[in-house]
């Protein structure tokens, strides 16, 4: 079961980041609405013993950040949730595993990676903060494979676009590192006779400090979050429609 704390996190038997962006705070001391925007690692593991926790969630729209391959190889969410399911894949090239070295470090490395996804997927990533701002889509579920990389990209940006201030951005990025020790124990029991040898670290850690370098590094580029998505696409309009819609009055 999922280990993040229980005011946000949201208990399933086999998918173990699921969590609500829903009670974090601004700096202006307004709170992020919950139960309206989710994030996930992979939903195609959702079995018939959490139906009843996930139709509680009133969830409408799944918006699915990987690959078509990834998509092919592990499944939707399931049909029983009858949710409308979004493809939209952010491209970007697949990571070079050999470029990591400890003297860079895992924060150094992964916010390297994902300034390169921001530049790359940047009308991708513009297109889904945009369906994040419609209230037709109902509450919504963003998820990618280990809800780490791709969907932690998306939930700082947009958390960044509400006012909500850098450290708790990062602190959120950071709980998924607490979902890595169950997910291990499900995989080794679920694929016993595959090799279950220690991963490289930037595979497990989420540490605060790269999603720190990512913000500074996309408003040392573009001059602020705001303007970087807007650049890659979102209109302007939106990101008040954004706030409109996740921040309580």
């Amino acid at each position: 079961m999922t280990t993040l704390p229980a005011e946000r996190s949201i208990a399933f038997a086999a998918v173990f980041n699921f969590r609500d962006l829903g009670g974090l705070t601004t700096a202006d001391g307004r709170a992020v609405r919950r139960r309206t925007v989710f994030r996930s690692d992979t939903l195609s593991r959702l079995g018939a013993e959490d139906r009843d926790a996930f139709a509680a969630l009133g969830i409408r729209t799944v918006i699915d950040l990987r690959r078509p391959a990834e998509v092919a190889s592990m499944g939707r969410v399931p049909e029983w949730t009858r949710v409308v399911w979004r493809h939209n894949h952010l491209e970007h090239p697949l990571w070079d595993h050999s470029t990591y070295t400890t003297e860079v470090g895992v924060a150094r490395w992964l916010a390297e990676r994902y300034l390169e996804l921001a530049h790359h997927g940047k009308a991708d990533i513009a297109r889904v903060v945009g369906m994040l701002t419609d209230d037709q889509h109902g509450p919504t579920v963003v998820h990618c494979v280990a809800g780490k990389d791709r969907t932690g990209l998306i939930a700082a940006l947009t958390l960044e676009l509400l006012g909500v201030p850098d450290d708790q951005i990062a602190a959120d990025y950071a709980l998924t590192e607490h979902s890595a020790p169950a997910f291990t124990r499900w995989v080794r029991t679920a694929f016993p006779d595959e090799d279950h040898r220690n991963p490289p670290p930037f595979y497990t850690y989420t540490p605060a400090e790269a999603m720190l370098i990512t913000l500074h590094g996309l408003r040392l580029r573009h001059g602020s979050i705001a303007e970087y998505l807007v650049g890659a696409g979102l209109h302007r309009e939106r990101v008040d429609r954004l706030r409109e819609r996740l921040l309580e009055a």
